[in-house]
């Protein structure tokens, strides 16, 4: 995310009017600072609307597996909205946001939230309340941990995918969001281009992904069974959730209702829009039918892949980085059958492939004629950006797939993974939750 500013306003706004009116305390005002009502209401809104993406990601998750797991899946989604709020408002932003240290993690200056307030930050969004920013940003952190439950689908014990979810943001995504986007993170300085998220979300939760489906193991199903989705209209309105909130989670990252929020609210149309038909047509082609669960796959690894650049990138090349995702996505899945191993989901297959492409794209495509913020691309003539952004991607993804392993070991020790074979064979929801997803 490049972290856009521009000059104090110098007149009082009608927010700020609105909260002397409320008699709530105005720091900004008292400190002589302004605030963007524009501003602010376009990233209040776009924070609604990426909180939306995790529950919607439930039901994306949910309709695919079997009925006897709708439940316990869609909660492995929703419940990181509770616990993954509250480890950020703790630790998790001032570990992400803080005042930085060597580059490599943020300090605790705003442990607990303290100074975290209704004025801007300068470093990171000058027209709009600190708060606000540091709200938009945990909807990131909240969703990325929930990506990686689609790796273990079917298996995991409740218990442990808590304390899981709760470490992993901790040492795996807080780290990498301070290199990526907090002020004096080594890889900001470096240069690498991450508009909204395709190394901070997608690469780590995508390759943290791979770990756990290595380490979790294959389901235990009989070997000639076909698994297939239970409920595919609930994966179509997830996909259709998750497109709507992906609109937030892209213009969003511009911090401010400007021709760059407005540039990567279009390129995530198109990028979505050409995977989603490309994904369809190899499916047609090669199998002789269009799939809605292919139609669903497309969409999800289009929007991925076009989220690190779609501040940078323009409407045209959006396209091209979103049709170019769906093959590498397609046969990426393929792979799990050939390897032998059991990414239930396919959130490697999707959403780390998608990042890593996205995050080389970058590389590519990027101009600055889109955002004069970022930087120039190979094809517009700066060939040490793709270089930049390989080597990001690269050091992402090693991160994640070794802490994400040491986790999980250690609490496979501590703790266990995996539910009992008799606790698989009845399902996540009665041996988890003591409910069912359905009554009929």
């Amino acid at each position: 995310m490049k972290f856009l500013t521009k000059p104090w306003l110098k007149r009082s706004n009608w927010l700020l009017l609105a909260l002397g009116v409320l008699g709530l305390p105005t720091l900004a005002a008292a400190e002589g600072l302004s605030i963007s009502a524009g501003d602010t209401a376009f990233i209040f809104l776009t924070t609604t609307l990426v909180m939306l993406m995790t529950p919607a990601l439930g039901l994306f998750y949910g309709g695919m597996v079997r009925q006897k797991n709708v439940l316990g899946t869609i909660m492995q989604s929703f419940i990181a909205v509770g616990f993954i709020s509250l480890q950020w408002a703790l630790i998790g932003y001032s570990l992400s946001f803080g005042h930085s240290h060597h580059g490599i993690i943020g300090g605790l200056n705003f442990f607990g939230l303290a100074g975290v307030g209704q004025a801007p930050n300068l470093d990171y969004a000058a027209t709009i309340p600190h708060l606000l920013f540091m709200l938009f940003q945990c909807m990131f952190a909240v969703i990325t941990p929930a990506l990686i439950s689609g790796a273990f689908a079917e298996r995991f014990k409740f218990s442990t995918f808590v304390v899981f979810i709760l470490l992993w943001a901790t040492v795996v995504y807080d780290p990498i969001a301070h290199w990526v986007w907090g002020t004096g993170g080594w890889l900001r300085q470096m240069g690498l281009l991450d508009f909204a998220g395709g190394t901070v979300v997608h690469i780590s939760a995508g390759m943290a992904a791979l770990a756990a489906a290595l380490m979790v193991g294959k389901r235990k199903l009989p070997p000639s069974a076909t698994i297939l989705p239970h409920n595919m209209t609930m994966v179509l309105l997830g996909t259709a959730l998750l497109w709507f909130g992906w609109f937030g989670f892209n213009s969003g990252s511009a911090l401010a209702a400007n021709g760059v929020a407005m540039s990567a609210f279009v390129a995530t149309n198109f990028g979505g829009a050409s995977a989603m038909v490309v994904w369809m047509l190899l499916e047609w082609i090669i199998r002789g039918k269009p799939t809605a669960l292919g139609a669903a796959s497309g969409a999800i690894a289009g929007l991925a892949a076009i989220t690190p650049g779609s501040g940078f990138v323009s409407p045209l090349n959006a396209i091209i980085i979103g049709a170019i995702a769906s093959p590498m996505c397609f046969y990426a899945i393929q792979f799990k059958n050939k390897y032998n191993y059991d990414d239930t989901l396919d959130a490697f297959g999707v959403h780390g492939i998608s990042g890593i492409w996205g995050t080389l794209a970058t590389g590519l495509f990027a101009s600055v004629t889109v955002n004069p913020a970022g930087a120039n691309g190979l094809f517009y003539g700066n060939a040490k950006q793709l270089w930049i952004q390989g080597f990001g991607a690269l050091v992402i993804a090693v991160f994640s797939l070794v802490a994400t392993y040491i986790i999980l070991k250690a609490l496979d020790l501590i703790m266990g993974m995996r539910l009992a074979d008799h606790e698989e064979t009845i399902g996540l929801d009665l041996t988890q939750h003591g409910e069912a997803g359905y009554h009929m």
